[in-house]
């Protein structure tokens, strides 16, 4: 497999996708997710009567000639892990399912970006918007007893979808803008452009962005009208002869954003980029209010290819909103085809496909839906099938576009120019959004590392860090080519530290599944912290003279840089006073007599130099990484070593007087 294009020159308004997180019908995650679009999966359910009438349709609604009894259901919805974020029973139970999926969302998309919102320094945003509020029409709105007294607020504030942003802002302590953003079915790919702006803008460092829609109960079906948006059968196929509509399920995604120019400067894991975008509405020169329109279509497109700066016809897939309307997808393709032949006359080059044939209308996260597909396509580099297409639309006449249907998994060549795509979403009321990317700039080589790496895990509950762990090995047999020290530097800076605690030193990644696998995981230390995550001070404790032997430290003056130029430091002040290099005695070569070297160290006279040394080195060295002492104890030589990093006395009158001090009382 061939490297990504290198990126051309950047226009300075490029943002990095850096971390995204999901709940898809029939994907629990974005690996779930990326295998089912794949394999061409149609995650779509369909309901018994006995079903039904568990979630309150009543048998007259679904024995109705135009009821259709199918849906796409997110797994879980009425599960929440109130307490990580702080929320009691009685809170829990009055949020929206919609708001709590999100929290957990966003969080995730953090940690896939490898930041802690808690120790992050910049401004991180929130652009998002939710789906109508159904929990509550369905549920809370049944018990009038939650409405008495002050009650009715608390539900205002639990239900709105006005407060998802803020409320995120507030329990990630996040200080950038938090915006709630509703356009209808293009509301999460609208927040994505806003998103962008605001990082252009400086507003903020990072921006989630994203959108939530979760149907409750689940399990209902639709009324299916000729004409309209919903589908007759229960299957959406887009741009297909049959095309008669679209689906209706659940879904949440939430992206991870951040000017490119800045990613790459922080070494950010970049899964693809951002090169233009753009929003507008319809305006009333169309047919109805929820009609789609041609020319306004067209015109979000252009502005979008316009700000990427480069030739669409690099542009080698779109992502449509492909509602699998008979009204809809040729207007669509029409839109595409009038701002495509401005640049070229080319034919059937570029693939087309829509999110909708696998999982239906996601309504508010259908956007953010497509852009996540695309992302994944891009660092893939294969373009999933559009599924339940065979006969095209015979209202478009592809042979006369740029345009195909791609209904089979296509690897994605590589090109003269690095893999581009295009989102598009297009909400009912006019507001059109339309993203272009480009695969990800190919990454900086590892730099050297460390032969040891240190794994750490943390969360607020037992069992949570047993989830961790195991979610932490499927990774790690997942992914062969990791670069381990890139791993083991994430999980500790880029995670918030909890109190339930876990930490492993491996070699490379399969020591650490082999530690991580074994019975009783002897390898593995794990501790709980009885107290708030805090900085606590530390003592520096120094040994005397019995502890010394051949090639002591000599793993860390071979693999820590710090610890080495100060050892080294020390050892040439030491040399007058030795008469002899303490490396080539403490660390001779591979061809001396072991058994007398050994014996020549445990001389007091190089012992205790040799041992002054290297405690002073190591303090050094954990000094370096942050770890200061607030008080320090030493016995014997470890006196001396403490009262120089104490400033009693410099680096070269302890050095004199350790070397005077061995040799008199050797």
């Amino acid at each position: 497999m061939s490297e990504p294009q290198e990126l051309e020159p950047l226009t300075g308004r490029e943002v990095a996708v850096i971390g995204m997180a999901g709940r898809f019908p029939g994907a629990r995650n974005l690996s779930e997710f990326w295998r089912n679009l794949r394999e061409g999966v149609e995650a779509v359910s369909f309901f018994t009567e006995e079903e039904l009438l568990s979630s309150g349709v009543e048998a007259q609604t679904f024995r109705h000639p135009n009821y259709v009894a199918a849906g796409s259901l997110l797994e879980d919805v009425e599960l929440f892990d109130s307490s990580f974020f702080g929320y009691n029973a009685r809170e829990a139970e009055l949020l929206d399912p919609q708001q709590r999926v999100f929290l957990e969302v966003a969080w995730h998309a953090l940690e896939d970006a490898g930041y802690d919102p808690h120790r992050y320094e910049g401004l991180i945003g929130v652009y998002a918007g939710a789906a109508w509020n159904t929990y509550l029409l369905s549920n809370l709105t049944t018990r009038l007893e939650l409405f008495d007294g002050g009650g009715a607020f608390q539900v205002f504030i639990a239900s709105d979808k006005d407060f998802m942003p803020t409320r995120v802002a507030y329990k990630f302590d996040l200080k950038g803008p938090g915006l709630i953003v509703q356009t209808s079915c293009s509301t999460s790919l609208v927040a994505i452009h806003l998103a962008c702006l605001s990082l252009l803008n400086y507003e903020c460092d990072i921006a989630l962005a994203g959108g939530v829609t979760v149907k409750v109960p689940q399990k209902a079906g639709y009324f299916y009208q000729e004409g309209g948006l919903a589908s007759p059968d229960g299957h959406c196929r887009a741009f297909d002869a049959k095309a008669a509509g679209t689906i209706f399920g659940s879904g949440v995604g939430v992206v991870t954003l951040k000017l490119l120019s800045e990613a790459l400067a922080d070494g950010d894991h970049i899964r693809a980029v951002i090169k233009g975008s753009a929003i507008n509405n319809d305006g009333s020169a169309k047919v109805s209010y929820t009609a789609p329109s041609v020319e306004g279509q067209s015109q979000a497109i252009a502005a979008a290819q316009a700000m990427a700066g480069f030739d669409p016809e690099t542009i080698r897939y779109v992502e449509t909103h492909g509602t699998g309307t008979s009204l809809g997808d040729p207007i669509e393709v029409t839109a595409l085809t009038k701002v495509f032949r401005r640049h070229t006359q080319r034919r059937g080059f570029c693939a087309i496909g829509s999110l909708k044939s696998n999982i239906g209308h996601i309504d508010a996260a259908a956007g953010v839906g497509g852009f996540v597909k695309t992302v994944l396509a891009l660092e893939n580099r294969e373009i999933p099938p559009s599924i339940n297409f065979e006969t095209p639309n015979p209202a478009i006449d592809f042979a006369e576009t740029p345009f195909y249907v791609n209904s089979k998994l296509a690897e994605w060549e590589d090109g003269d120019a690095p893999r581009r795509a295009a989102v598009s979403s297009f909400g009912v009321g006019g507001t059109n959004a339309h993203v272009i990317l480009e695969e990800a700039p190919a990454p900086e080589p590892p730099g050297p590392s460390r032969p040891w790496q240190l794994l750490t895990l943390s969360a607020k509950t037992a069992t949570a860090l047993e989830t961790s762990t195991e979610n932490l090995l499927a990774w790690l047999r997942e992914h062969e080519g990791v670069d381990l020290a890139d791993a083991a530097y994430t999980l500790k800076v880029g995670r918030t530290v909890f109190r339930h605690r876990r930490a492993l030193v491996c070699r490379d990644r399969a020591d650490a599944v082999r530690a991580l696998e074994a019975v009783g995981r002897p390898r593995v230390l794990t501790g709980v912290d009885t107290e708030e995550p805090r900085d606590r001070p530390a003592v520096f404790m120094f040994p005397g003279q019995g502890s010394q032997h051949l090639r002591q430290a000599q793993g860390l003056y071979d693999g820590e840089p710090t610890f080495r130029q100060h050892f080294d430091e020390c050892a040439r002040l030491l040399t007058p006073h030795l008469g002899l290099d303490l490396r080539r005695a403490l660390y001779p070569p591979a061809d001396v007599d072991e058994a007398e070297a050994s014996v020549r160290v445990e001389q007091t006279a190089l012992a205790q130099p040799a041992l002054f040394v290297t405690e002073y080195a190591l303090a050094r060295l954990w000094m370096s990484w942050g770890v200061k002492p607030a008080a320090m104890l030493g016995h014997s030589i470890g006196e001396y070593v403490a009262a120089c990093l104490a400033g009693v006395f410099s680096l070269e009158d302890a050095l004199r007087l350790v070397a005077a001090r061995g040799r008199l009382m050797q």
